[in-house]
């Protein structure tokens, strides 16, 4: 069995299907916009392309520096390109040409597309020194740990999901905060980013919102949970022409105006009457969101399918829908929580950059998003009912080197050989190792200092 290496056959399957997606959303262009341009030495392009197929080749940068496998350029030039690049107008203006011109000739004018608003920790737990890192609470595991909220907005039509933009975001108490961040000219690009990483999380929202629909992303509704329903958030969406569809918390300081009287979500609950049998949902209702000029709403209460005695609140300020579709389009918002899990845990979101500067980790974040629109392109277009993570695989397969199980049969096979010639001659024992020896990548190769060639 041959072993197929980097630069050859698998590798031109998995290059093809890059270029193709660097050429067709002019990934070269957007960088331009965004402040990545060669000024001597490496295109930046290149060195986005480098670091674009890292985790598609389970390898590291540092390990390409030790190994010679990466001789173009040198470790200082992949952090200059990461100091530099504006992330936030890059991932938006990436996603904006893939929605246009990839998606929507795709999706049906009746289909509901929707901004989705979630946050997911950033860890950097053996760190001290990173720039404005801060001690975040984790809403998964209610707990503090060391790292950042990574604010996520993305844009779904409930069968592709892509990333729209992002904020790293620290704490707005500088007692949480263990460094503070670099000193920049007021108005600048990088003292506008550490200026939203310390504001609050429902004004960085609406400002993400503004970014993309500035740079042409539109959708009706906004999606989010608990977390972010307020009164003030729903009128600040509605003043922008956005539709919320969010979970509403059971405070009873979040009051809504229901038959005239100001009530929270349990009291509502509590008067009327509900739903008998196994109805979809428990109890729908109309009410007013309230301020300057109330806002129509509705309420719908789900049961919580992991707790019975348990139920959810749904509001819509979309009074035309129906409770089945306020149900159905607030499902799209898991898309995001299966974009969080594939960035973690496939690729490589907050285990590839080490770096101290946020400059940096802003980068990475938005090289992982790129990998992600890469993965959910080719799923929407080739019709593949695979998820990303097998997809990932099946990448990573094109570009494979030589697996351990393959490394393993080679040598035993070697061995094998070796046993049956003990009494045979060394021509013959050399003939088994001029075999073994040229069944190996060129990169081990490389390293081997051999007495004798290789023949190809």
């Amino acid at each position: 069995m041959n072993s197929i290496s980097y630069e050859n056959e698998n590798a031109s399957v998995f290059s093809k299907r890059t270029d193709n997606f660097f050429h067709r959303f002019r990934i070269g262009e957007i960088l331009c916009k965004c402040n990545a341009y060669k000024e001597k030495g490496i295109p930046a392009l290149t060195v986005f392309l480098y670091l674009f197929h890292l985790v598609f080749r389970n390898r590291s940068m540092y390990l390409d520096m030790q190994t010679g496998k990466n001789q173009s350029f040198a470790k200082d030039t992949v952090y200059r390109f990461k100091n530099s690049v504006r992330i936030l107008r890059f991932t938006t203006l990436l996603s904006s040409a893939i929605i246009k011109e990839a998606i929507a000739p795709l999706t049906s004018n009746n289909r509901r597309s929707a901004f989705v608003v979630d946050d997911s920790t950033f860890e950097r737990l053996r760190s001290k020194s990173v720039e404005l890192l801060a001690n975040v609470f984790d809403h998964a595991h209610h707990r503090y740990l060391r790292g950042f909220r990574m604010l996520t907005l993305g844009w779904s039509d409930g069968a592709t999901f892509i990333p729209v933009n992002f904020c790293l975001m620290s704490s707005e108490n500088k007692k949480n905060r263990y460094n503070e961040a670099k000193t920049f000219k007021s108005g600048s690009y990088a003292a506008e980013i550490r200026r939203l990483a310390q504001s609050k999380a429902t004004d960085v929202v609406l400002y993400l919102i503004d970014y993309a629909q500035k740079l042409g992303i539109f959708a009706k509704y906004v999606l989010f949970d608990s977390w972010f329903t307020s009164p003030k958030m729903i009128r600040a969406l509605k003043a922008k022409n956005l539709d919320t569809v969010a979970i509403v918390k059971k405070a009873d300081n979040m009051l809504f105006m229901f038959h005239g009287n100001l009530l929270s979500v349990k009291s509502i609950y509590n008067s009327c009457k509900k739903r008998r049998g196994r109805a979809k949902y428990l109890l729908s209702v109309n009410i007013e969101v309230c301020g300057e000029s109330p806002i129509p709403a509705k309420l719908v209460y789900v049961r919580n399918r992991n707790k019975k005695s348990e139920y959810l609140v749904l509001i819509c300020t979309d009074v035309t829908l129906s409770e089945k579709e306020i149900i159905e389009l607030y499902g799209k918002r898991w898309d995001i929580e299966v974009f969080f899990k594939t960035c973690k845990s496939v690729l490589n979101l907050t285990g590839e950059c080490r770096s101290l500067s946020y400059d940096s980790m802003c980068a990475q974040a938005a090289i992982v998003f790129a990998r992600y629109m890469f993965i959910a392109v080719t799923i929407r277009e080739e019709k593949d009912a695979r998820s990303a993570g097998p997809l990932f695989c099946l990448v990573c397969d094109e570009m494979a080197d030589i697996s351990f199980s393959e490394a393993m049969e080679k040598l035993q096979l070697f061995l094998d050989n070796l046993l049956s010639l003990i009494n045979s001659t060394d021509t013959d024992i050399h003939a088994v190792l001029v075999a073994f020896l040229s069944d190996l990548p060129e990169i081990i190769l490389s390293h081997l200092k051999l007495p004798f060639q290789i023949p190809q």
